[in-house]
């Protein structure tokens, strides 16, 4: 093995969910190929030690934070979107093997994985950077509560009724509607293929500094989607004196309540989040692949550029 070979990477960390076998499987298997391969292996101190590959190692969480030199997320973008808040602000870049359903983020696939390894292993990867979220709750009190996300901040009613949620949209202070319907999704570009996209919003390439504005239901049928520029910030509140409470999440993760008084911010986060992807990764091939995109048919050409 070179000795270049042998100091990229040394450290690798592993994440999946438990509860999967087929996960479960593909972390042996990548536990026992990077052992191999002169790496060590370590897992999160909440993953049960029934689960752990012989070849891994539990650790407390500071330190599989600040000793992973690469995030392996084994699942669906699931674990994509849980691995991300752990390395957003270290560095420490991540790579994807989809275990899951529809996988945007985790585009290697179980019968190419070691082959794929080996490749990022010796340094033959592409990587490119994605924007985060940053949400600041600040309720009426003064407390605040923050967090993160690389998909998505979501506003959404707290109960279970059907009635209709009312909530306030500014940008950079600018007022710019007051949405009746079931909610609000703010995405990232990454998250422009998720929740938003089933609220009608646009398909926004990755690398564009952009967010997503896309109200979730809403009553009034011209209340489209937005994009605005990512160095924007967008403020969320409920009208004065509105008597229900509306819930925040980041990623599906809940943030917290959002009452009349209290004010939601939302802006791309300091942190970016690094994402490794084995040669000749096309994201438009994985939007082809994922919404059963295709050519025309009548040209034979299965969306191949003609020759001239």
């Amino acid at each position: 093995m070179a000795q270049h070979e042998q100091q990229r990477f040394p450290v690798i960390g592993l994440v999946g969910n438990p509860r999967d076998l087929r996960v479960i499987d593909s972390l042996r298997l990548l536990a026992e190929h990077l052992a191999a391969h002169g790496r060590e292996v370590l897992l999160a101190e909440d993953f049960p030690a029934g689960s752990l590959p012989a070849s891994a190692r539990r650790c407390p969480e500071d330190e599989f934070r600040s000793r992973c030199r690469l995030l392996i997320a084994v699942g669906g973008d699931g674990s994509m979107l849980y691995a991300a808040r752990r390395v957003a602000g270290t560095g420490t870049p991540l790579l994807g093997i989809n275990r899951g359903r529809l996988g945007f983020l985790t585009d290697v696939t179980p019968d190419v994985m070691l082959d794929s390894l080996d490749l990022v292993l010796a340094g033959d990867y592409l990587s490119e950077r994605r924007m985060l979220l940053g949400a600041s709750l600040h309720h009426l009190g003064g407390e605040v509560t923050e967090g993160l996300g690389l998909n998505d901040i979501v506003v959404k009613r707290h109960d279970a009724t059907g009635r209709m949620f009312d909530c306030q949209t500014f940008v950079d202070g600018a007022y710019v509607n007051t949405h009746g319907g079931d909610g609000l999704v703010i995405a990232s570009p990454t998250g422009s293929t998720a929740y938003a996209l089933s609220c009608g919003g646009p398909i926004v390439e990755p690398g564009l500094e952009a967010i997503v504005m896309a109200p979730i239901c809403p009553h009034t049928l011209s209340d489209r989607p937005i994009v605005i520029a990512g160095n924007r910030s967008i403020e969320v509140c409920l009208p004065e004196g509105y008597p229900d409470a509306a819930e925040v999440s980041c990623d599906g993760e809940v943030l917290g309540r959002l009452t009349a008084g209290d004010r939601l911010v939302v802006r791309a986060a300091g942190a970016q989040v690094e994402l490794l992807h084995p040669p000749g990764y096309d994201y438009f091939e994985i939007l082809r692949g994922k919404l059963r995109w295709g050519g025309d048919p009548r040209a034979g050409s299965g969306g191949r550029r003609p020759k001239r």
